[in-house]
């Protein structure tokens, strides 16, 4: 399994990656010779237009899907030389995700849901209690730790989504379009919060996003067009804020 990063391994690289579906003339190239490298602590934007492959890289990044040409590299490890247990045991232990529509168990209180990915870790339950109510109070919801997701707020059910990729100790964090579902108040609310524990955990943000204002939180922006890098810049850091 990878090694915790250190020097100057990039925490995930791609080597001409591609990722085709389909053959003949139903064939399509979501990624189509891919070359990045994202380091430890460093905050990234992907976004392009419709079909541009963003969503395909990040899912061979966390691990959902696998490339059809190139390699992968996860703190130096080539991610297609690992077994099918040891690929899910990489997403358990190094890759937190956050999604668009939070994913959060509707009918279970708001710890519980941080919970979870402990319980599949096998961590003890005290221990697991103790590391939930830990990551709550970093995403300042300690307080709502006994409400169910319909009794919280989108912002705040993206708080406890995050929460729980923090409880789970990720060491990457593959955020997918995480303020889509949120009014632009909290989403700066969430971004800021994004920033801030990245600064606190020494975090490695991926992020994608249509939003501008949002992309601007990251440090560097990577723009897709037809399955290749067009641009990989810094921002510019012009951030709104909470008024």
């Amino acid at each position: 399994m990878p090694q915790d990063g250190s020097g100057d391994t990039p925490v995930i690289e791609f080597r001409n990656i591609s990722r085709v579906y389909g053959t003949g003339e139903a064939e399509v190239r979501a990624l189509d010779g891919v070359d990045l490298k994202i380091h430890h602590g460093e905050f990234v934007a992907i976004m392009g237009p419709s079909g541009s492959g963003k969503s395909t890289a990040m899912n061979v990044i966390g691990c959902l899907d696998s490339p059809t040409g190139g390699e992968y590299l996860f703190n130096g490890v080539d991610v297609a030389g690992l077994s099918q247990d040891q690929r899910a045991l990489l997403r358990r232990h190094y890759l937190g995700f956050v999604f668009q529509g939070f994913n959060l168990l509707p009918r279970t209180p708001a710890l519980e849901n941080v919970e979870l990915p402990l319980i599949y870790k096998g961590i003890p339950p005290e221990e697991r209690r103790a590391r939930a109510m830990e990551a709550l109070e970093q995403v300042g919801l300690a307080q709502r730790a006994a409400h169910d997701p319909s009794e919280l707020s989108g912002g705040q059910q993206q708080r406890v989504a995050i929460a729980r990729a923090l409880a789970a100790s990720s060491e990457v964090l593959l955020a997918d379009e995480p303020t889509g579902n949120l009014d632009s108040h909290r989403s700066v609310e969430i971004m800021e919060l994004l920033v801030k524990l990245r600064a606190e955990r020494n975090l490695t943000i991926v992020m994608v996003t249509h939003e501008d204002d949002m992309a601007a939180f990251a440090d560097r922006l990577i723009w897709m067009v037809d399955g290749r890098v067009e641009r990989d810049e810094p921002t510019r850091k012009e951030v709104p804020h909470v008024g």
